[in-house]
């Protein structure tokens, strides 16, 4: 590593206290740049001075009622976690049953709202394109865009043409790779 070539020193600072345990890191507090009397303080206009007081240090009975409080609630959580016992083996199977029955109720809501949706907007289009297609001048041109525009889409069925024996055949045609069953000499 380099040395920075800067020749301000940094104070050292300690990491371990004499008993070896660590130190919790400072907290930073934020104070006033001006220190003012109290006959200062008294002279200033109502919301300066309460910006004033705000960053200066808690009196000493203030502070101590605060760490007084603090420790208070820390015993007394430490003693609700000593009380509380863990859930029954039956009550937690039960709550991932209805926590699993809930998600099932929440998808199977959305799906119909998609479902419902999709049947809206299916019918608001196909109403559309009706009008359009009524509102048209002449027939010839209501048939034309009919035929371009349809209210509502066809519905593709696509069967399979082939028997077994052919769709046997068209399969081992198409893994045939080297060409051995279309390959013909004609001599």
């Amino acid at each position: 590593m380099e040395k920075s070539s800067s020749s301000v020193k940094l104070p050292n600072i300690e990491k371990k206290s004499s008993g070896g345990e660590e130190q919790p890191r400072e907290k930073f507090h934020a104070t006033n740049w001006k220190s003012l009397s109290k006959k200062e303080i008294q002279k200033l206009p109502p919301q300066q001075r309460s910006k004033y007081l705000a960053y200066e240090p808690a009196p000493k009975e203030c502070s101590e009622a605060m760490s007084a409080a603090r420790k208070r609630l820390k015993e007394l959580e430490k003693s609700k976690q000593k009380q509380q016992k863990p859930p029954p083996y039956d009550e937690v199977i039960e709550g991932e049953r209805h926590t699993k029955i809930i998600g099932q109720l929440k998808a199977a809501e959305a799906r119909n709202r998609i479902r419902l949706m999709r049947l809206r907007y299916q019918n608001n289009r196909s109403s559309e394109v009706n009008h359009l297609i009524g509102c048209q001048p002449t027939a010839l041109k209501a048939v034309r865009l009919q035929s371009l525009v349809p209210p509502s889409p066809d519905k593709i069925y696509i069967r399979d043409l082939l028997v077994k024996n052919e769709r046997y055949r068209v399969n081992s045609l198409l893994e045939d790779e080297t060409g051995l069953e279309t390959a013909r000499l004609l001599t």
